[in-house]
């Protein structure tokens, strides 16, 4: 037996590394167990959302904006830039660099510290014990008073469409193409395939995007999906909806996909398929059979609301347990969990987690849809605000999208906050505050916000929840 630990942390995704360097700083002695290979050869920390999610996907979606802001904007503001081009592999390398600063990052912060890595792949096979098998199979134990499980989450495969390496690929292989594919089919209109379909639509791919389901984004509260909906068809995102697709055939360096929809049977040939179908939880050979961490029929880990799972002193945070697969979300119940195991009391709010979607413009949301508070019978009023009526969103050629606010009809209290435009997952931050504080639509309305901003279109549709909207025409006349 090795060292022992206070507390070993299984898998430094955004939630693992996170509940290491917090329990560090607390004083635990803590190892941080992780099995991801970088380009390089070597283990990598950050996970998922480092090395090929949150980051990469970040810089190609801002790279292929800048590149369409060049092409068709700059000339509305006097810019000449002429013919503009875009050099795909100077992109990806621009990409690859801030991956390698990133994950290198997370190392000096263990070094920082003093949190001990362990390469490998962990396995709890007791409570108080960790398996670590390295990438040449020699397995070592370590012994800790209490164990995190933060293993993730990976891309859900469908049998219709086999992945075919360079061809048909997951979320991680769409980062890596060398070239813009003439055709492009992404299944699944959801977060990731939106995303993906708009940096390839942007370098000129002819995206065509299948989605299963008869809605689009149902988790997005009704007027802006519908929005955005119609914005990402603008821009030339061809979105099926209620298209199920029924199987794919591959032909030298084509696919062609058959689907169903309501015209019957159909099919597509594309260049590259992307499947962006969701993600599952990693679970399998993490925990050893008999160690009694109860799992559901899908893979998820069972949790309580603190993160416990049903074995004492045995965690699990992030992807692998329920609620939304964010990074953002694995992080504070990495936080919570390290301060309870430390002795301190800890909780997490779970209605005030916000999404985002980096499309262009932005889509932003926290708290409850107006759709939702009307099912749970709660009577809502609302106030919204075009960023057609701000003067920043006109000066900054963003006049795009909306901000809306949900409130309780008879408390005032937010319920939720929705923004598509332009910096949007910066300003749902106001919504996520508003929602922990408890606050209510008058707080806001209340409240002086800097002038010229694009944040002034969350302060208008507070001040339209009442009526009050001052730079636009009210729909109601309200007291």
């Amino acid at each position: 037996m090795a060292d022992k630990f206070d507390v070993i942390v299984i898998g430094a995704g955004p939630g693992g590394y996170v509940a290491a360097i917090r329990a560090a700083q607390l004083g635990l002695k803590t190892a941080c167990v992780e099995k991801w290979i970088g380009k390089e050869g070597n283990v990598v920390f950050g996970g998922t959302c480092l090395n090929v999610g949150c980051i990469p996907s970040k810089a190609l979606l801002e790279a292929s904006h800048k590149f369409v802001e060049a092409q068709h904007d700059f000339d509305d503001m006097g810019i000449q830039a002429g013919d503009v081009s875009m050099d795909v592999t100077k992109m990806m390398a621009r990409k690859d660099k801030i991956v390698k600063n990133l994950t290198g990052g997370i190392a000096g912060l263990f070094k920082a510290n003093g949190v001990t890595g362990l390469e490998g792949t962990g396995k709890v096979v007791s409570s108080t014990q960790v398996e670590v098998t390295d990438k040449d199979g020699n397995a070592q134990s370590f012994e800790a008073d209490n164990i995190v499980i933060a293993a993730g989450s990976v891309p859900v495969e469908i049998p219709p469409t086999p992945l075919t390496e360079g061809l048909i690929v997951d979320s991680t292989g769409a980062l890596e193409f060398t070239e813009t594919p003439k055709r492009l089919g992404v299944i699944g209109a959801g977060v990731i395939g939106l995303e993906l379909g708009s940096v390839w639509s942007r370098l000129g791919s002819e995206v065509t995007v299948l989605e299963a389901m008869d809605n689009f984004l149902p988790m997005v509260d009704t007027a802006i999906a519908k929005e955005t909906q119609k914005l990402l068809k603008k821009q030339g995102l061809d979105i099926k909806l209620n298209a199920r697709v029924t199987g794919s055939e591959t032909n030298g360096e084509e696919v062609t996909v058959k689907y169903t929809d309501a015209n019957g049977e159909q099919e597509i040939t594309f260049d590259k398929l992307i499947v962006c179908v969701g993600r599952r939880p990693y679970t399998q050979d993490v925990v050893a059979d008999g160690v009694g961490v109860d799992l559901d029929e899908r893979g998820f880990i069972f949790v309580d609301d603190q993160c416990r799972t049903n074995v004492p002193n045995v965690y699990a945070i992030g992807d692998c347990v329920r609620g939304p697969m964010l990074a953002h979300k694995a992080s504070e119940e990495g936080i919570m969990v390290a301060d309870i195991i430390a002795g301190h009391k800890a909780e997490m709010n779970y209605d005030a987690i916000p999404s985002v979607i980096y499309t262009y413009p932005e889509v932003a949301w926290v708290g409850l849809t107006e759709q939702d508070a009307k099912a749970k019978g709660i009577e809502v009023k609302t106030g919204s605000f075009p960023f057609a009526a701000s003067g920043r969103a006109m000066a900054n050629n963003a006049t795009e999208g909306q901000a809306k606010i949900i409130a309780d009809a008879e408390t005032d209290r937010v319920l939720g906050m929705h923004i598509i435009g332009q910096h949007a997952g910066e300003m749902i931050a106001q919504g996520v505050i508003a929602l922990e504080f408890g606050s209510s639509a008058e707080d806001l309305a209340l409240t002086c916000y800097a002038h010229p901003t694009m944040s002034e279109a969350v302060h208008e549709a507070a001040l339209a929840v009442e009526g009050h909207a001052i730079h636009m025409a009210n729909r109601k006349k309200r007291k």
